[in-house]
């Protein structure tokens, strides 16, 4: 005689209570994705240039040079963001076309070494000194990014190269990274496709195809405006609400060597609350060594996407002012880049001097004036 197996009905209820409970946790599982939302941070610096005597102070052999120590003081605000980003004001046309300073730049290799060791993930290329050693110049240049592993925009190595928009996945929030200058002090473009110079026709249509590639985030990094002066002219303010109108969500600037104001605008996308752009981020490392030109600023801009609605908003805008220290560290000539607070700190490096803290809490304050002179929705940090 055979006999059926029989399932009590407190087990078959059991089993209903679990299935329908693992129904309800895995739809909260997708709902809670779906309402999720994604915190990205960019991080802009203003321009790297290398003075002859910056070089020289790195050398540490007749042919080898060390920059990393110029970058020790502000290496964790530059690792701890998602994408960091600067521009890079000089090339790499290596040591048998003799390394100089202004005006014709050309850096030991080392220097992008350095650049790449501080956290940086893309450079910008795209400036008036860009052709300071020709096309050559600007090849090698990209070859040694590219064997530091650092990505590049705004020079390229042919017409394929410029026509493909840099656009990078962070953390699942697509931006794109577009760069131009002005000029190149003169300097003949051998070739269209080297550099990228400021033309509104040509900046629409990278703006569109950014769109068309996917990107939800337009970066446009401008090389731009008069050396020293603190204030945007016209041309800046023209060439920003240009690119505003074209579909711009972010706009940074440099060339003035000094800090430029920044602001927040109304954006056409509508799926971003409100865009933000900054004219000039000042030098982050050079040899200038007056009042507005020994000072920069880390600026950090905060993306937040709301997945399940496809919106972004600009959470927070963070800056640090940096000032560039110049003198003797452990009896060595050398150069740092400080967060500008630790002025106020007791607890200082002890090779600054009174007349360097006096500087460094100057540099503090034009640069606290400066970026809240328009809009006070800024966080120092």
């Amino acid at each position: 005689m055979k006999f059926k197996k029989i399932i009590p009905p407190v087990l078959i209820i059991s089993i209903l209570i679990i299935l329908s409970l693992d129904k309800i946790g895995s739809k909260t599982k997708q709902n809670s994705n779906r309402d999720s939302v994604i915190t990205i941070s960019i991080t802009a610096v203003g321009d790297l240039m290398c003075h002859m005597i910056e070089a020289d102070y790195a050398k540490t052999a007749p042919d080898n040079f060390n920059f990393n120590p110029y970058f020790d003081s502000v290496k964790k605000y530059i690792e701890s963001s998602d994408f960091a980003f600067a521009n890079l004001e000089t090339v790499t046309a290596g040591k048998s076309a003799g390394y100089s300073g202004y005006p014709r730049f050309n850096s030991p290799d080392k220097f992008i070494t350095a650049i790449k060791k501080t956290g940086f993930k893309l450079i910008s290329t795209a400036n008036n000194h860009a052709l300071d050693r020709g096309e050559s110049g600007v090849l090698k240049t990209i070859k040694q990014l590219i064997s530091n592993n650092l990505n590049y925009n705004g020079t390229f190595t042919s017409q394929k190269d410029r026509d493909s928009i840099r656009i990078f996945d962070i953390k699942g929030i697509k931006v794109a990274f577009l760069a131009y200058t002005y000029g190149t002090n003169g300097n003949k473009i051998p070739k269209s496709y080297l550099i990228n110079i400021i033309d509104t026709s040509v900046i629409h249509n990278d703006i569109i195809a950014s769109r068309n590639k996917g990107a939800e985030i337009v970066l446009v990094h401008f090389h731009f405006g008069k050396e020293y002066q603190r204030y945007p002219n016209d041309y800046q303010k023209n060439i920003v609400n240009a690119a505003i109108s074209f579909g711009a969500d972010l706009i940074i600037g440099g060339h003035p060597h000094v800090i430029e104001p920044v602001f927040y605008f109304k954006s056409y996308d509508p799926n971003l609350d409100s865009g933000f752009a900054a004219y000039s981020l000042g030098n982050f490392l050079s040899n200038q060594r007056w009042r507005y030109s020994d000072a920069g600023v880390i600026l950090t801009i905060k993306i937040e996407k709301k997945i399940s609605e496809n919106k972004f908003f600009i959470s927070c805008v963070e800056y640090v002012p940096t000032w560039v220290f110049k003198g003797k560290i452990d009896n060595k000539n050398s150069f740092e880049i400080l967060p500008a607070k630790l002025a106020f700190d007791k607890k200082y490096p002890k090779y600054l001097t009174n007349n360097d803290l006096g500087k460094m809490r100057q540099a503090f304050d034009d640069t606290q004036f400066i970026l809240t002179r328009f809009t006070k929705k800024l966080i120092a940090y």
